[in-house]
């Protein structure tokens, strides 16, 4: 089935549609759960109603990590002899949220001499650099804390230890061939055997860290008044649901955690900012609206301006300032949008230029790059192609204007794993690629300049020999149709209620036929309308498309297949069942 490609009209790209297996644990939820939800539930994993209990007191122990005794020792030390600790972050929301945790947490736990920095993107790139540790010097720290980063930056942590500080890196970005000689590294991806927490985003690992803390803390009888982590855990739903790690179990606690305090309004007050500022209402906040309005704002700081902005917002307890900053964080949300628009378009014409010499044909893989591009939204673009087309994609911008090191970011399809690429690029093309790191899905990458010619021939052959030809193809995963019955508000609380949903744990999504009773356009790209399923005594239901395909807007279709979610609608006090359209096919 070809799928509707909005932007680029020279691109022929394919989708299976697929329906998940129902296991046989079905059965046993639907003693306890509505039928359908149990059905939904078991395709996910769940195999007993037990593991839908998501409080804090679930958590996994962080048996044999790697680390985490000597870095929760050292860090209690700095703590009693009130030395000065620095945390270093990243300029990604999992950074800035792992960061604020990481100085709040301390504080805390009676640390008196906690600062904070992060790299800037265009003067320092990703990690704990040379130079940035350089410029951190003045400060004079006793221990350096890094957070969602550390484990690639081989030289800054030499750096930092030549001049007599003690680095503790916690990080849980895949590491290479060589690991820094830091005081200890806690990174569950860097233990040498797969670990029960290894999707962890980088916030989750500090907080198990301070976990560690407080526990030593409290053997060492040293805490002067009990400490209540679970208060950062808004912080930790909200690094974890933005950085797109898989929500297995572990990382599900800790989401529906954060979720339960900021519904009941113990939000942190720079958070409870973010939420005001976005015109969320926090009483019915979701993952998908931490993962789509606030982490966005976030992200903004570090992509256009100075992610340090973002920390601050989230450090703060004091609520005009905090305002102030989620502000900002707002207003720069709104130009980074139109800089990702402009960035898209010029992205589009690469493509059909590109498409135009291969008779329509997409390669197996894509390198876009432009001078004028801002590389701070690079990775947006790129996760937009991919997206869209299916196809592993790298996008490049200068570090800085005129600058002869260009910053690329990679996204990936699911089933290719992009950072194992790269180190096959970097193996069979020394050289090209100055400096790389990342995961399965997202990759970032330094190139001189005058290497970018030979990168897109270079990675489309690196991929050509990894690239399964059934990844080719776009797969979407669907729980079957929904009977007429079934559109209900019942069903769509339940669904809602069953969360948090993210990677891995995908929300549920529906396969039907539909008679359009009425459509109308909205700002030029959302479609509004009222639909009815195509089955006999079927009743007419609410449904919203967000940026529709130019095809379906041009031909107004009036049957249609849609894939689709059931969602809880509210508005002015009242609930109603509404349909989410993902993706859809005139009929």
């Amino acid at each position: 089935m070809n799928s509707l490609t909005s932007g680029y009209p020279q691109a022929q790209t394919s989708m299976q549609i697929l329906r998940r297996a129902v296991p046989s644990a079905a059965a046993i939820l639907a003693r306890d759960l509505p039928a359908r939800l149990a059905s939904v539930l078991a395709a996910r994993g769940v195999s007993s109603v037990a593991e839908l209990d998501l409080r804090v007191s679930g958590l996994s122990a962080p048996q044999g990590l790697d680390g985490l005794d000597i870095a929760a020792s050292r860090l209690a030390d700095a703590v009693i002899e009130n030395q000065r600790i620095l945390v270093v972050g990243d300029f990604d929301a999992d950074g800035a949220t792992g960061t604020a945790v990481a100085v709040r947490g301390l504080r805390s736990l009676g640390a008196r001499d906690v600062h904070f920095a992060v790299p800037d993107r265009a003067r320092h790139g990703y990690g704990l650099s040379p130079g940035l540790v350089d410029e951190l010097l003045s400060l004079q720290p006793q221990v350096l804390l890094t957070v969602d980063q550390g484990t690639s930056s081989i030289a800054g942590v030499a750096r930092a230890v030549a001049a007599g500080i003690d680095v503790l890196v916690t990080d849980h970005h895949l590491p290479g061939a060589e690991l820094p000689a830091a005081l200890a590294i806690v990174n569950p991806n860097a233990c040498g055997a797969p670990h029960a927490l290894a999707a962890l985003a980088g916030v989750g690992v500090m907080f198990h860290v301070l976990a560690a803390v407080r526990a030593e803390l409290t053997r060492r009888d040293a805490l002067l008044a009990p400490v209540q982590l679970a208060s950062l855990l808004d912080l930790v739903a909200l690094g974890t649901v933005a950085d797109l790690v898989p929500l297995d179990r572990s990382n599900r606690i800790l989401v529906a955690e954060g979720l339960r305090r900021i519904r009941a309004g113990r939000a942190s007050t720079g958070l409870a900012a973010l939420i005001e500022s976005a015109g969320r209402d926090p009483k019915q906040l979701q993952a998908s609206d931490l993962g789509f309005q606030i982490g966005p704002r976030l992200n903004a700081a570090g992509r256009l301006d100075d992610m340090a902005l973002g920390i601050r917002c989230l450090v703060s307890d004091d609520i005009d300032e905090s305002r102030e900053l989620a502000t900002q964080l707002s207003e720069l949300n709104r130009e980074r949008r139109s800089v990702q628009a402009d960035m898209e378009r010029d992205a589009a014409v690469i493509v059909d230029n590109l498409l135009g010499g291969r008779q329509g044909e997409l390669p197996s893989a894509l390198v876009v790059a432009d001078a004028g591009w801002h590389p701070g939204v690079v990775g947006l673009v790129a996760s937009r192609l991919a997206e869209r087309l299916h196809r592993p994609t790298i996008a490049l911008a200068p570090a800085a204007e005129g600058a002869e090191e260009w910053r690329g970011s990679g996204r990936s399809v699911s089933g290719f794993h992009l950072r194992d690429a790269l180190v096959d690029l970097d193996r069979l093309h020394p050289g090209l690629l100055l400096r790389f790191g990342g995961h399965a899905m997202a990759a970032g990458m330094t190139v001189e300049a005058a290497q970018l010619d030979r990168l897109r021939p270079a990675f489309e052959s690196v991929v050509d020999g990894l690239l399964d030809e059934g990844l080719r193809t776009r797969t979407v995963w669907t729980d079957g149709p929904l009977a007429v019955s079934e559109y209900t508000l019942d069903l769509a609380r339940a669904i809602e209620n069953a969360g948090p949903f993210g990677q891995a744990f995908p929300e549920p999504l529906f396969d039907n036929e539909f008679v359009v009773l009425s459509q109308r356009v909205l700002k030029g790209k959302h479609l509004k309308m009222r639909i009815r399923a195509s089955e006999a005594g079927a009743t007419p239901v609410d449904a919203i498309w967000f940026s529709a395909p130019q095809d379906v807007l041009d031909i107004a279709p009036t049957r249609l297949r849609l894939l689709y979610q059931l969602t809880v609608e509210r508005w002015q006090g009242a609930e109603s069942v509404s349909v989410r359209v993902r993706h859809g096919f005139a009929v």
